[in-house]
């Protein structure tokens, strides 16, 4: 009797440890996820809380060239396998590949810490089927500005992967293992970044570099840019910039977003023609993602990649003079 007290917050504090490690683990006596209002929830709140004051570290290690170089490569490195392979490959399939780049490439993008493969496409599946209505899970429009940039993120309605959506995906069982475990990948990350930057401290201590500078540039700023360059496509690019294509949805192609996601900022583009490897349709619309591509099909890693169709070129309206707008 004297234990109930104790019992109820030590049981709740070990299930949101499980559901923690394993995004698959389901809590005893609580309703289905689908079923709860679209709100913030504490728990789900913790690992962008972790990431976010993390790089407020910054103020106690410092920079130097090699940290802030470091960043910005793996920044780069990482936002190419979300939008090659996260987005242009696992979501909407637009080139074929081996499964095992299929599994080193799904790797990279679970370091990112956007969570596993199979819950990644799903969620973006479902907001192409939805895009700009009240079922979107991260619309601008329906939802407001802060919501669709990282508040749907939050909510324990969009936590669990609805696998039904990905029957294509979830017949591979290192795909489910690393979206069933996918804090895993970024833990191993986060190790080897500190160990790297331990090994820089301790060969070459005239650098300057702590282990503790790089692994708060390579782990948490870079991180933390890298997610929120991703989610300016599902907030921004539905209020900014321009629209060659009439779509049913808001999508907008914005110069600048292509550039600090490598392309995705031609969102208005993808959404007229999703099953194209290319967003960046015409010759002046930089499409790092789909450069970086072209050389892996040349090297043999990735094949079958998937063009734009003529007839959907001719339709859109748009020139080289207002793609800055």
């Amino acid at each position: 009797m004297f234990l109930n007290p104790l019992l109820t917050p030590l049981r709740i504090f070990f299930e949101t440890l499980a559901q923690s490690l394993d995004a698959d683990f389901k809590r005893e006596k609580l309703p289905e996820p689908s079923t709860l209002p679209e709100k913030i929830n504490w728990q789900r709140t913790l690992p962008f809380l972790f990431l976010h004051g993390g790089c407020l570290a910054v103020f106690w290690v410092g920079i130097s060239p090699i940290s802030l170089a470091a960043a910005l490569l793996l920044y780069v490195i990482r936002m190419f396998a979300i939008t090659g392979f996260y987005h242009r490959y696992f979501s909407h399939r637009t080139f074929k590949t081996s499964r095992l780049f299929q599994f080193l490439a799904a790797v990279l993008g679970n370091s990112s810490m956007q969570r596993g493969p199979l819950w990644w496409a799903a969620t973006h599946r479902h907001h192409h089927a939805h895009a700009d209505e009240e079922e979107d899970k991260h619309s601008p429009l329906t939802k407001g500005f802060c919501w669709s940039h990282i508040g749907w993120l939050t909510s324990m309605r969009n936590f669990p992967t609805p696998y039904e959506k990905v029957h294509d995906l979830s017949r591979y069982p290192e795909l489910v293992f690393l979206n069933r475990y996918d804090k895993t990948i970024p833990l191993l990350y986060g190790m080897l970044m500190y160990w790297i930057g331990w090994m820089i401290e301790k060969k070459f201590p005239n650098s300057g570099l702590t282990a503790g500078e790089f692994f708060v540039w390579t782990f948490f700023i870079s991180t933390t840019l890298l997610l929120h360059g991703t989610l300016f496509i599902n907030s921004l690019a539905h209020l900014w910039g321009n629209r060659p294509y009439r779509t049913k949805d808001d999508s907008r192609n914005n110069f600048w977003l292509s550039i600090i996601t490598l392309g995705e900022g031609w969102h208005n583009n993808h959404h007229r023609y999703p099953h194209a490897t290319r967003q960046g349709f015409r010759w002046w619309e930089i499409d790092i993602t789909y450069y970086g591509l072209k050389i892996l099909s040349l090297l043999g890693l990735i094949w079958e990649l998937r063009p734009v169709p003529d007839s959907i070129l001719m339709e859109a309206q748009e020139s080289p003079s207002s793609m800055f707008n």
